[in-house]
């Protein structure tokens, strides 16, 4: 394994351009992002998101600055990362990925061991811009492409460095249909940790 960040192979050059709150985010070293999340979708996703959870994807509750703490480690070539949600009631949510690059620009976050997300990335004025382009459903050796709308839409990331450290992200699906049916944004701060 090289110690090069995942998303430093995908933005190359434009790595450069990162803010450091954002290049600590990516650091290949184990680190926690400590932070808190809106998370917001229309009532009739409600089953959907439901169902989707049960295969580990996204997260079915809806709330206002829920604490959120996302560890990141890496395994070989592998970056993963383990969201724990934990709502006002006392329970928490886990949402746990696993990230590979996947050649030139372009990412791909596996939500279970046969689904993931292939997202192009850029940066553009020191922000950091993510664009899905297609799911990946992986069977054995073969990855095969998904239109991304079959499931739940266009997905749209940014993430913003701010002034006294840390970074605020942005997160959104978008149907061509039913307009936008998930969101979740937040505040957080990189810490590196020992494993």
């Amino acid at each position: 394994m090289d110690n090069i960040p995942l998303m430093q192979k995908a933005l190359g050059a434009q790595w450069e351009q990162l803010p450091p709150g954002l290049q600590a985010h990516y650091q290949p070293g184990d680190n926690r992002d400590v932070g808190a999340l809106d998370i917001d979708y229309p009532g009739f996703m409600q089953p959907y998101l439901s169902f989707l959870r049960l295969l580990g994807a996204l997260v079915n509750r809806r709330g206002q600055a829920v604490p959120t703490t996302v560890e990141k480690w890496m395994e070989g070539d592998i970056q993963h990362w383990k969201r724990t949600i934990t709502f006002p009631d006392g329970k928490a949510i886990l949402f746990r990925t696993r990230w590979t690059y996947a050649g030139g620009n372009e990412l791909i976050e596996y939500v279970s061991p046969f689904m993931g997300l292939r997202m192009a990335v850029r940066v553009e004025d020191g922000q950091l811009h993510y664009s899905g382009r297609h799911l990946v459903l992986k069977l054995g050796g073969l990855r095969v492409p998904v239109p991304e709308w079959l499931v739940l839409g266009h997905t749209t990331i940014v993430e913003t460095a701010q002034e006294e450290g840390g970074f605020a992200m942005d997160f959104r699906l978008t149907h061509p249909w039913l307009g936008q049916v998930f969101s979740y944004a937040g505040q957080f701060r990189t810490e590196s940790t020992a494993r």
